[in-house]
């Protein structure tokens, strides 16, 4: 049964259209990943099934009781609010009363008067009267299963953390859809496969948008492409998805160069002379001006980019070596006697939690940072390009083109001259969007112009930090086989699995603790010769502190699922439902003994079939019942009992 049905769907921003009488539907257990170029409305399209934008035609149908959740694209704020009163405000009405009943129970034995009595008092009451204890109850699970801690500040978490904040966040309503647009931004490689984890194992049907290949072929059960205005949908991986648009696109090739050639016999035939002009078919003529109407609607596919780089002269054939270098920050080794020989044509790709130091390792092999001990040896005619996450390089204020040309009106790429709207529009920019500033661009265009002006400067050393944040898929191959034709050396910093597999000649990992180690290959690579993922536990509530201080370690990651939150103080009605299961207990094995008693008898089965049978089924019922308290109790332990 569908979820969600999109019906003749119509949406135009302007003269540009990104819904064309658009059909979709959505059921349960389905994982749809909706893929399409920078720009062509896929973030719009998930706002209209979440319901933020209205369609200017077509419909959109939830069915009645479906709850719809949105994980934003933007990480929650690193404030000084509590873990639980994020969480809790994904329910609606009820969130802030369960944050101040847990600040309440959270309180000292000291501070209990009888204002505070009175506040509790009146918090409970408004609790039962909205169900709160059974949404407390949930938030509670939902906390316990993404091993968060209630009491931990958003100030003190890193962004994969506060990314699984605002998971818990989305799912506590427990939502039968759950709507996601690139969810990996800010996360790790441990946090993204974290979350690859999640979504497989959530029961209900997700929407999700995404440039991260590895997380698309794995979790997506269906594709859905938003191009031109139309959406192509297929039920399969991404993988096979890829096979079956080539053949849809050299189809639509096909169909379209027997259109053109109909098109020019007609427009011959009806520029004719006067003789033809006497015998022509009205018909025809119809039929001709219909043609040319469809031709003059024809949508074409936008253009791929094209790219080349601008090459400095070869470096030595030493960049860098790195003899039992370490560095400590404030006390904290960073990297531990690392040693490293980097040569000429070596594509490195960096690879550890977020704030472990990979930012750092770079700077050291610049030679811009100086080790506390070691030895860092750098090579000749090194040539530095820097692409940078944050897109600091940037002036907002500025356009495209004042970002790229620097002043200048053509750039020089392979010994070639290039007007800078010519270059520009190799990466995909009209001249009048090259004229844009930045500021009013999307995060993938500034991206490109980023790209743009990178690959504008004479380099023979690249150092990209995140380069495939926002990008298009087809961007993205782009530039792996750009890099993967350069001539110089590449220093990479990502968290897509997929570009460092096929680009990279070596993984540097940082494994923990200071420990840095060099592997031949790429990310599957390194895990095949034993490489292992190794965080920091979440910070924690610091005993004897406040309730709800946390440690402020900027370095901290996300956690891996061995990791266990502190226990929690039991809500009041947990509470007094785990004290009163013991002697649940106790009387259903009494309840038992006396049926098994009965059951054993020798006499027994001789007496009524119906009698039997009823007994037989009370028995099991009982012992059913009995198992489940047991588990009950094994589960409100485990949660602070």
């Amino acid at each position: 049964m569908a979820l969600i049905t999109v019906d003749k769907a119509e949406l135009n921003y302007g003269l540009q259209v990104l819904l064309d009488k658009v059909d979709f539907t959505l059921e349960k257990g389905q994982r749809w990943c909706l893929i399409g170029r920078n720009g062509a409305g896929k973030s719009s399209f998930l706002k209209v099934i979440g319901g933020e934008v209205t369609l200017d035609g077509g419909s959109v149908n939830v069915d009645r009781g479906v709850r719809i959740a949105r994980l934003a694209q933007d990480l929650p704020d690193a404030d000084e609010k509590q873990v639980f009163d994020v969480v809790a405000s994904g329910l609606p009405k009820v969130g802030e009363l369960l944050s101040r009943y847990y600040h309440l129970t959270s309180q000292g034995e000291a501070e209990h008067s009888h204002d505070w009595v009175e506040q509790l008092s009146a918090v409970q009451s408004q609790l039962e009267a909205n169900d709160g204890w059974d949404l407390q109850q949930r938030v509670e699970t939902v906390l316990s299963r993404l091993r968060l801690d209630g009491r931990v500040r958003m100030s003190s978490l890193s962004g994969g953390w506060r990314r699984r904040v605002s998971l818990a966040q989305a799912l506590v309503i427990e939502p039968d859809v759950l709507l996601l647009d690139e969810p990996t931004n800010h996360l790790d490689v441990g946090a993204i496969e974290w979350l690859e984890a999640e979504l497989k194992a959530f029961d209900g049907a997700i929407l999700f948008i995404t440039h991260d290949r590895a997380l698309l072929q794995s979790v997506a059960t269906h594709i859905a492409e938003l191009d031109r205005g139309h959406l192509r949908s297929w039920s399969g991986d991404y993988r096979s998805y890829l096979e079956y648009r080539e053949r849809a696109l050299a189809e639509e090739a096909r169909h379209n160069e027997l259109f053109d050639k109909k098109l020019a016999q007609e427009e011959v035939w009806i520029r004719q002379g006067i003789k033809a002009r006497r015998t022509r078919n009205e018909g025809r003529v119809r039929a001709l001006k219909a043609m040319r109407e469809e031709h003059s609607a024809r949508r074409v596919q936008q253009g791929t980019a094209t790219f080349d780089l601008a090459e400095a002269g070869l470096s030595g054939k030493l960049v860098a070596e790195l003899d039992n270098v370490s560095f400590a920050y404030a006390g904290k080794p960073i990297i531990r006697e690392f040693s490293s020989r980097i040569l000429r044509g070596d594509r490195i790709g960096l690879v550890g939690p977020n704030g472990a130091g990979k930012s750092t390792l770079l700077r050291l092999i610049l030679g811009e940072l100086a080790p506390d001990s070691g030895k860092v040896k750098l090579g000749t005619n090194l040539t530095v390009a820097y692409f940078d996450q944050l897109r600091d390089q940037l002036d907002l204020n500025k356009s495209a083109v004042d970002n790229v040309s620097e002043g200048r009106d053509t750039i020089e790429i392979g010994g070639k001259s290039k007007h800078i709207i010519s270059y520009l529009s190799d990466f995909l920019f009209s001249g009048e969007r090259a004229r844009t500033p930045v500021r009013a661009l999307s995060g993938g265009e500034r991206n490109r112009v980023l790209l743009a002006k990178l690959f504008s400067k004479t380099a023979n050393i690249l150092v990209l930090d995140e380069p495939t944040n926002d990008l298009d898929v087809e961007t993205l191959e782009l530039l792996e086989e750009v890099l993967d034709q350069f001539k110089g050396t590449v220093l990479l910093v990502s968290h897509d699995r997929a570009f460092l597999n096929n680009l990279v000649t070596s993984v540097i990992a940082f494994e923990g603790g200071g420990t840095v180690r060099e592997y031949v290959g790429g990310y599957d690579d390194w895990l095949r010769q034993g490489g292992q993922w190794v965080e920091p536990q979440a910070p924690e509530a610091v005993p004897g502190d406040l309730p709800g201080e946390a440690q402020n370690d900027s370095e901290n990651a996300p956690a891996s699922a061995s990791v266990k939150p502190a226990k929690k103080k039991l809500s009041y009605k947990l509470q007094r439902e785990f004290d009163a299961l013991p002697a649940k207990i106790e009387a259903l094995e009494g309840e038992l003994d006396v049926l098994q008693a009965k059951a054993g008898d020798p006499n027994f089965y001789a007496g009524d079939a119906d009698a039997i049978d009823e007994h037989l089924q009370a028995l099991a019922a009982v012992q059913q019942e009995l198992d489940a308290c047991f588990e009950r109790w094994a589960e409100l332990e485990e949660m602070g009992g």
